[in-house]
């Protein structure tokens, strides 16, 4: 019997978690004959099992980061809409408009939510087992020379439907140890790179997105340029920090679906083509996370936030979007599959997403709008039933920060900031019909330019900032923790 061991690096505790899986010699514990074992297939094997369910023969290639590579990404910003009218956020599918909030959560929110669980991130499914978080470790430091105290968590998910795959969320949690009353917490994603910073793992995409063929990424975020110890930030500022590490939950690539919290539901078989994805899975694993914090005494659970950046930046605002217990959201450089609109034709691309390298972040429905060739025949971006200026817009009323670096520092191109800025844009109304302050902006997407570089929209709970560092939202933190306390007493 082969066993199947997955280790993950936690760079930032220095610690090694190994996770042994063994493949399950039968199904459940009262019919064990009936089931079948877990499939071990590579990441072509799983993406070409995907499309075969779907009836597709051919995918549009995905574009390539190096201009001079064969089919580039496109970076004229004149060629960039091709599809230039988003769906209405505040339209019915009947085609009423949405006037009052009480038709925006009744009636077309739910609707926004059913497109992007069936055609973009999955579901989550509804026999999800149930998470036991222990304490591992507790222990007394300094941050920025303030004394913490921080504990070493592990959430155990029940594995009794399939013993041989297991999943422990690992997370870490510090906070002032002389806090007078609970803290706000900010929750981030952590990376666990291999051999290289930043560097590709086997089967995967890099760290900044894009096809594993492509030229070297922007540096991820713990390689970027120098910028604020967001651990010094939060705790001077009288917050906690936790970090929650997305390889603990869900692995990275293709070959990893049937693993994970995703193989553990699935019991080790292929998705169905609505099942959730990775980035699902990771904003899942953060709500899990959250559970528990709303158990600890030191912690203010109505005012935790979720940050990422890069693909872990499309996780955080995905878990904002569908977890509404999320007060905030730092969203990191999160390019095409975060706020980044599908609809562009700048940069990365949806054919990337629907390509092998990275369509396990989606649902499996979302390869429909990659199809060249296939049973239904070809669809596009424009066939989308939603875009991500909607993904936003169910963050409102709640604070939502999008931030982006530069080109010239590491924030390539590729990301296609003007994109999510529009995104951001066309989020606006739902905002303002919630109560909430959008970037105080006109509402026209379509010709609305990026302010200055260092020049923030943050008089609103939906704010924008590009800094002037490259891949990592470092230089944004302390605007970020800054903005919510204003919005905070603001709402007093």
């Amino acid at each position: 019997m082969r066993r199947f061991s997955h280790r993950i690096f936690l760079l930032s505790l220095g610690l090694v978690l190994s996770v042994s899986v063994r493949p399950l010699a039968g199904g459940e514990e009262t019919s064990k004959s009936t089931s079948p074992e877990p499939v071990t297939f590579t990441t072509q094997e799983d993406h070409q099992n995907m499309m075969q369910q779907l009836g597709i023969t051919a995918l549009r290639p995905g574009r390539n980061a190096n201009e001079s590579a064969p089919n580039p990404a496109n970076y004229d910003e004149s060629l960039a809409n091709p599809f230039p009218k988003l769906p209405e956020a505040l339209a019915l599918k009947s085609g009423d408009r949405v006037t009052t909030a009480e038709m925006w959560w009744s009636h077309r929110r739910p609707e926004i939510v059913e497109d992007f669980e069936r055609e973009v991130y999955g579901r989550v499914p509804k026999n999800v087992p149930a998470v036991t978080w222990k304490v591992l470790e507790t222990r007394e430091t300094t941050v920025g020379e303030i004394p913490v105290v921080e504990k070493q968590l592990e959430g155990v998910v029940d594995n009794s439907s399939c013993p041989s795959i297991e999943v422990k969320i690992s997370m870490t949690l510090g906070t002032p140890k002389n806090a007078e009353k609970p803290v706000p917490v900010l929750m981030m994603y952590g990376f666990s790179f291999g051999p290289r910073p930043g560097a590709a793992r086997p089967g995967q995409p890099p760290a900044g997105g894009g096809n594993a063929q492509n030229a070297a990424p922007p540096p991820g975020r713990r390689f970027g340029p120098p910028g604020p110890n967001r651990n010094e930030v939060l705790i001077k500022a009288g917050w906690g920090y936790a970090t929650i590490f997305p390889a603990s939950i869900q692995p990275d690539n293709g070959a990893g679906l049937t693993r994970g919290i995703v193989g553990l539901v699935n019991r080790g078989q292929p998705r169905k083509p609505d099942d959730w994805g990775a980035l699902r899975a990771w904003a899942w694993g953060a709500s899990r996370g959250l559970d528990y914090l709303e158990t600890d005494p030191a912690v203010d659970a109505k005012r935790v936030g979720i940050e990422g950046v890069s693909r872990y930046g499309k996780a955080a605002l995905v878990a904002m979007a569908f977890d509404p217990r999320f007060a905030m959201v730092l969203v990191g450089s999160s390019g095409e599959g975060g706020a980044k609109l599908h609809r562009r034709n700048f940069g990365e691309a949806v054919e990337n997403l629907t390509g092998s390298g990275e369509y396990h972040w989606m649902a499996g429905n979302f390869l429909k709008y990659g199809a060249k060739e296939s049973k239904f025949g070809e669809m596009t971006p424009g066939d989308l039933p939603v875009d991500s200026h909607e993904l936003i817009a169910l963050c409102a009323p709640r604070l939502t920060f999008i931030s982006y670096g530069i080109p010239e520092k590491g924030d390539a191109k590729w990301l296609d900031q003007q994109g999510s800025y529009m995104a951001a844009i066309a989020a606006g109304p739902v905002f303002r019909l919630l109560g909430a302050k959008d970037l105080g902006a006109t509402d026209d997407y379509q010709t609305e330019k990026m302010p200055a570089v260092n020049h923030g929209l943050l008089d609103g709970q939906l704010a924008w900032r590009q800094h002037d560092g490259g891949h990592t939202d470092a230089p944004n933190i302390e605007h970020f923790v800054a903005w919510a306390a204003k919005c905070w007493d603001s709402m007093r």
